[in-house]
């Protein structure tokens, strides 16, 4: 039982926050489609549809494009849940959509206002996490365009059926209809005579056109992006880098920095100096080149990174790396490695937010585990960061090495 707590709990922290994200998101979308589908049924009493023309009367015009934005979140909520980048946006102009019909719409809702501005605001507070780019993502943004065209095509080819010659009157005419209109076909067994139809006719070629283009490139482009990375290993640019950690080194210590940090989900670049032996998986995003060269250091994207870790055998690099980057991003926080205790006094002199020595920290811990004295959050922070501890029996001075 403890075992199964423990795995649900792992599994709860590890969806946070985009698989909350991705439920309310679902939720907000069952909301927008509530009040239309309850009218439908109201108007159908449950039983099959015969007359969708008396149907889109009944339900009005305009709760077409808000059963689109409901059907939209719902597929984005996938995305979401994948952390996909394109589907952060997309679900924003949804919700920006959605709250706009929620006011000024057929089936205004206030409640529903209120949630739809809090979760874009939760969205746009949790912009780091949605980071990735991936085939999937693509997929769900044809999967929504093309079925969007096809909703409005159909039923607006049903709604304007008396417009044509000969008239459209049943769900698989308006279909077939929309097919060849979208495909750009034209057999011309169908077509439009009155001005209406033919505008209409005009906007679903159009629109055609355009979501097919952009559907194959948002396909398309994310696996000729992977091919190219994996090709050119570190030549991609830098725009592409954003909101990651870089790891310069393949210490030990930086494969295992590396491994904890993919399995938490962050994107992680490597920079490792040429024809430096490494155990970096295959589809790691390495950088090859000099660490301390500030070309290389853009190239990885460090400007942008979250945090720049120095973690190489060698102190006297570390120390290089840290210069470079407080030449080219002074602010960005740096974590350094200390190989040999000799030289922790010098590398701090560069101010880094973090100096990190395994072996004095763990000669630290242990004589305190020996000697049965407190280890405690504020000795960890005084190990790692410099700080004072004030609830040890014996206070470090500032100078003493972690």
């Amino acid at each position: 039982m403890n075992a199964a707590a423990r795995r649900l709990r792992h599994f709860a922290i590890q969806i946070v926050p985009h698989g909350y994200l991705a439920l309310l998101i679902v939720i907000d979308g069952l909301m927008l489609l509530r009040p239309i589908a309850e009218k439908a049924l109201r108007h159908t009493r449950g039983g099959w549809i015969h007359d969708w023309i008396a149907l889109i009367d009944k339900v009005g015009l305009l709760a077409l494009p808000q059963a689109v934005i409901a059907t939209g979140l719902a597929t984005m909520a996938i995305g979401i849940a994948l952390r996909a980048r394109v589907a952060w946006v997309l679900s924003l102009l949804l919700l920006a959509a959605a709250a706009f019909i929620s006011v000024w719409g057929g089936y205004r809702s206030i409640p529903l206002f209120a949630f739809t501005l809090a979760l874009a605001a939760a969205l746009l507070y949790y912009w780091r996490h949605f980071n990735r780019t991936s085939l999937a993502a693509g997929t769900l943004f044809a999967i929504l365009s093309i079925g969007s065209l096809m909703i409005y095509a159909v039923f607006g080819s049903l709604y304007l059926g008396d417009g044509f010659s000969p008239p459209i009157r049943n769900l698989l005419t308006a279909f077939y209809f929309s097919i060849v209109s979208m495909a750009t076909v034209g057999y011309g067994d169908i077509t439009p005579h009155s001005d209406t139809a033919r505008l209409f006719t005009v906007s679903v070629i159009v629109l055609g056109i355009t979501v097919f283009a952009t559907s194959i490139s948002a396909v398309i482009g994310p696996v000729i992006g992977g091919k190219l990375k994996h090709i050119v290993k570190g030549g991609i640019s830098n725009v592409s880098r954003k909101n990651h950690y870089l790891i310069v080194g393949a210490s030990p210590l930086a494969h295992n920095v590396y491994a904890g940090l993919r399995k938490r989900g962050y994107a992680v670049t490597v920079i490792v100096a040429p024809n430096a032996p490494h155990a970096y998986p295959e589809n790691a995003d390495l950088v090859i080149g000099d660490s301390s060269d500030t070309a290389t250091l853009h190239t990885a994207g460090a400007e942008t990174a979250l945090a720049v870790l120095a973690l190489r055998a060698d102190d006297a690099e570390n120390a290089f790396v840290i210069l470079a980057i407080k030449d080219l991003a002074p602010k960005m926080r740096t974590v350094v490695l200390v190989n040999d205790s000799r030289n922790l006094q010098r590398l701090r002199l560069l101010q880094p937010d973090m100096v990190f020595s395994p072996q004095l920290l763990a000669g630290e811990l242990l004589a305190r585990t020996l000697n049965n004295e407190t280890i405690d959050n504020d000795l960890i922070e005084h190990l790692l960061f410099g700080k004072a501890h004030a609830g040890a029996a014996s206070p470090m001075p500032p100078s003493a090495p972690i």
